[in-house]
């Protein structure tokens, strides 16, 4: 089974991403802020980390840079209400999977995920 880091500090956010993966069949770990993001990704080695770039104190880019700083090739997908372009720049050069705007469809999602761990997701189990 696939595990799943979700970083994002919004309670809500959280609470559909572990119901909506969780069903989808991965295991899914939770932080609520970047530095829990980080011990947690230390601890458990997803196989994916989903990373909010807006969040207080540790921000998702420097997340990421901590994370490309252990290991290059580590998924990481960003999913942000942020739609600046030059954010969107910034982490593309820092080698994020993919770039998903929170609001999108969730089969963007679902695809992201099933393409990043070349795993097939049931038809009966899309996201919807």
């Amino acid at each position: 089974m696939a595990k799943i880091l979700v970083i994002d500090d919004t309670p809500n956010v959280r609470v559909l991403l572990d119901i909506l993966l969780r069903q989808q069949g991965y295991e899914v770990v939770l932080a609520d802020n970047g530095w829990k993001g980080l011990q947690l990704y230390r601890q458990e080695h997803p196989d994916v980390i989903l990373l909010d770039l807006n969040m207080p104190e540790l921000d998702g880019v420097t997340v990421l840079k901590q994370i490309r700083g252990v290991d290059l090739s580590q998924p990481v997908v960003i999913l942000t209400g942020d739609s600046n372009p030059e954010t969107e720049r910034q982490v593309r050069a820092l080698g994020v999977s993919e770039f998903i705007l929170k609001g999108s469809s969730l089969h963007l999602l679902a695809n992201t995920l099933k393409r990043l761990l070349k795993t097939p997701i049931p038809a009966t189990a899309a996201l919807r």
